[in-house]
């Protein structure tokens, strides 16, 4: 009789079972994975068991100190975990399934590699006898090494047991190494159960006091004599932790504060000198023109961000990135500074003195008036939705969380003018996929229970990951679902109207969601007006209960069709860009 690795795995949990009982346990490989979860601070884990990973569970339980999540499909456990990492900073950590449970999960982890989160990614694999063979072994996948290679930082396959430790040590060192991302390892079902050494790695202490290489003397002197300075901060600023630098230095140079999508909470949205995320409006790009300085930080100059590049930049350009990649990749620099965000601008600001001439006051209060027409520029075409705009930032506290998936309003005015006042408190699908925002924000939840956190989602998306509503009532989540429900991908809709002035596959039949959310427990409302909808928000946030609010936007009314997207993204997407 052929001795398969399920046979492997079978006989060895009979074997572990008869050990659970005795003082002194044989250590296996899943231990090993525990081990080094705990040794990396992790409190919490999403996934979905399967017969592939049921000893890393098993493992998990019996260690008894990290939380199990269980969500509903593959793509959401990885979301989860992505933005558990994006609001704590900590290691996101996801197990799933091989095969068809690994390719379920790809499609997030290339959001959270857009995004540049450190998580670790645990799938299972066939038994080792039986890789690459194509014999037929349940769950097995051609490739799937190179599958998750393709939409991870790196992927590992662990081929000797022996070296569970080492790998899964190195696999979370790089998902935190600059620029950080999601790792895989996968884990031959037969390997998990296998008895290993238990062996001591022991490793060189790092030194905390680093010699700081002084700056060049020319890029202080650049910065201390600009007379228009603008700071475009990024990412960067918030995986430093380097927001309280940036506002320093903003205030002692006088600069105009421009923020990407992944940099808001740099400095605060009420900051007289935070213009904020508005990098591709007529007004801010002229800023931008007659700035005779630009000093970007941890900022990766996106299409959609820049209008596929077409935004000008001052010639003088200061780059500041932890990632050596990122220079000149969008932008020519005239000086670039490699290193950790917060120290660099910790040195500069420490070598400036703050610049109270008349004329860094007047270039002062036109930034002010900047931010101020800007913001009016989009109020003005919000129509209804100024009120769920005003009921919102109303209501929610200034150290709340705001998840928005791709929908028209998160576009328009959720990721603008909702106002962000801390770092790791404002969080978008950062590779555009739709339908990624409720679990993210349940991986937020999770992270940080004890502050509000908003889902701000259309209804097209989130019917993809609708199921993990679920995991939100099982888990207890205070979580706070905005849905506006217009039956249709409202954003498609638009640029199919502004491009091709005709509509395809954009129209949705929406459930009753307020009855669905309620059959699952879900303290759940429809409302039709901005007046009603303030009321049931505050409510729903001091209730501090599983809550979803359904707009009804037919009968709140549909915004002016000019002002529903973007004009860069109905332009990047016109047939004329293609022929």
């Amino acid at each position: 009789m052929r001795r398969d690795g399920w046979d492997v795995y079978i006989k060895a949990k009979r074997r572990l079972n008869k050990m659970n009982n005795e003082e002194q346990r044989e250590f296996t490989t899943s231990d090993a994975i525990v081990q080094e979860l705990v040794r990396a601070g992790v409190s919490v884990a999403f996934g979905i068991v399967s017969i592939h990973n049921i000893p890393i569970y098993d493992a998990i339980q019996r260690e008894g100190s990290i939380q199990l999540v269980c969500a509903r499909g593959e793509s959401g456990a990885v979301n989860m975990a992505d933005g558990y990492a994006r609001a704590t900073g900590k290691l996101g950590v996801v197990i799933t399934s091989t095969g068809t449970g690994a390719g379920n999960a790809a499609g997030s982890l290339v959001e959270t590699w857009s995004a540049g989160v450190p998580l670790l990614h645990l799938t299972g694999e066939v038994a080792s006898p039986y890789l690459g063979t194509g014999r037929g072994y349940i769950h097995e996948c051609k490739d799937q090494l190179a599958m998750m290679e393709a939409c991870c930082k790196r992927a590992y396959l662990l081929r000797r047991p022996d070296q569970t430790v080492p790998l899964i040590r190195q696999a979370i060192r790089e998902a935190f190494a600059t620029p950080a991302g999601p790792v895989t390892v996968e884990i031959p079902i037969d390997y998990q159960m296998g008895i290993i050494p238990r062996t001591e790695i022991a490793e060189p202490v790092e030194h905390t006091l680093q010699q700081v290489t002084p700056l060049p003397e020319v890029v202080i002197e650049k910065i201390a004599k600009a007379k228009r300075p603008v700071i475009w901060a990024g990412g960067g600023v918030i995986t430093s932790g380097a927001s309280a630098e940036v506002t320093r230095l903003a205030e002692l140079i006088g600069a105009a504060v421009i923020t990407s999508q992944s940099g808001r909470g740099a400095i605060a949205e009420d900051h007289p000198l935070c213009v904020g995320n508005f990098s591709t409006a007529p007004d801010v790009t002229a800023l931008l023109k007659s700035s005779d300085l630009l000093i970007s930080i941890g900022v990766r100059f996106k299409a959609n961000e820049t209008s596929f590049w077409k935004v000008e930049v001052p010639k003088e350009h200061i780059g500041i990135d932890a990632d050596w990649q990122a220079f000149n990749r969008n932008y020519a620099m005239t000086h670039g500074l490699v290193g950790d965000a917060k120290q660099i601008i910790g040195q500069v600001a420490n070598q400036i003195t703050k610049d109270e001439s008349l004329t860094k006051q007047q270039y002062r209060d036109e930034v002010k008036t900047l931010r101020e027409v800007v913001r009016g520029q989009i109020r003005s075409v919000l129509g209804p939705y100024e009120a769920f705009l005003d009921g919102m930032q109303k209501t929610l506290p200034r150290n709340a969380i705001v998840v928005r998936d791709v929908t028209v309003q998160a576009s328009l005015w959720g990721n603008k003018l909702l106002e962000t006042y801390e770092p790791r408190t404002a969080i978008h699908a950062a590779g555009g996929g739709i339908g990624q925002g409720l679990p993210l924000a349940i991986g937020v939840q999770m992270g940080q229970m004890d502050k509000v956190v908003v889902l701000m989602a259309g209804d097209g998306g989130f019917m993809v990951n609708l199921g993990e509503l679920a995991t939100v009532i099982q888990e207890n989540l205070p979580l706070v679902i905005v849905l506006f429900d217009d039956a249709g991908y409202g954003v498609l809709r638009n640029v199919q109207d502004a491009a091709y002035g005709r509509r395809v596959a954009v129209d949705l039949v929406s459930p009753d969601f307020a009855l669905l959310g309620r059959s699952v427990g879900l303290e759940s409302v429809r409302v039709g007006s901005g007046e009603e909808f303030a009321r049931q928000f505050e409510q729903a946030v001091v209730s501090r209960k599983p809550s979803l609010i359904v707009v009804d936007m037919q009968a709140v009314g549909p915004l002016p069709r000019s002002n529903s997207n973007p004009k860069g993204l109905r332009d990047a997407y016109s047939p004329k860009k293609f022929q």
